[in-house]
């Protein structure tokens, strides 16, 4: 079964806004990314708009639809999100959590107990053509709330087991590398696709590449941070060539 990367733009934006302007420009970015041989392009419209604009993620769909390269288009579950996305038509939304205060996203979104809540939107953002994904943590309570909904793929939450290791705590990236491998046979037997992101870098992605039911890794900071050392389009062929080692041995 192959194995698509997608990648995440954001941190361009990020380095963007904090000198303002129009440099560098995370569609220059999307572009190299797909010439570098990305299978996708994903990007988090975020409330506050502290890395991606409005206007960002309409130039990513126009570039995306122009190379025929799918755009994840990131958000939370908000009505201002529902409709920006409903119009901007990517050919994939991604729910996920959101709090001001947080650097990055902290854990998967809880969709059993939002599930009253949560449906109305997924079903608006799927009648508008959009494949809806939802990051969630791989539990089987919350595996089980997404497949009572019109999403058709769920992205699980890699970031305790990324943390685990970096805390050299092996048995504990063991274990949830096992609850990883158990959500992903789950959500399989489902009916969702699976895609897993966040923390991966090159020495923690290949367990989680091994993982047979994955269809898609998606994977930004850490592509974006190399890209400073080795440029985006090496940080990108290396990726790609750890996830295919992986999946290959696997």
């Amino acid at each position: 079964m192959s194995l698509r990367l997608g990648v995440n733009i954001d941190h361009v934006a990020t380095l963007r806004n904090a000198r303002g302007g129009m440099h560098p420009d995370p569609v220059n970015a999307a572009r190299v990314a797909i010439e570098a041989g990305a299978d996708g392009i994903t990007a988090h419209l975020r409330e506050d708009r502290r890395h991606i604009r409005d206007e960002d993620m309409e130039r990513l769909q126009a570039l995306c639809l122009k190379t025929e390269t799918p755009l994840n288009f990131e958000m939370a579950a908000t009505e201002e999100m529902v409709e920006i996305a409903r119009r901007i038509r990517p050919h994939a939304v991604c729910l996920v959590p959101e709090k001001r205060e947080e650097r990055t996203t902290e854990g998967g979104l809880e969709v059993a107990g939002q599930h009253n809540r949560l449906v109305p939107m997924i079903q608006q953002l799927a009648d508008s053509g959009a494949r809806v994904s939802l990051f969630i943590e791989a539990t089987k309570r919350q595996i089980e709330a997404a497949a009572s909904t019109a999403a058709e793929v769920v992205e699980f939450h890699t970031g305790a087991y990324a943390h685990a290791l970096d805390d050299g705590d092996q048995a504990l990236a063991d274990s949830i590398l096992t609850q990883l491998v158990e959500g992903g046979t789950l959500a399989a037997a489902a009916g969702l696709e699976v895609h897993y992101g966040h923390g991966l870098t090159f020495d923690n992605v290949a367990p989680v590449a091994a993982i047979s039911e994955a269809m898609e890794l998606n994977i930004g900071h850490f592509i974006i941070g190399e890209a400073v050392f080795m440029g985006l389009g090496p940080a990108i062929a290396k990726m790609r060539e750890i996830m295919i080692a992986a999946r290959e041995a696997a």
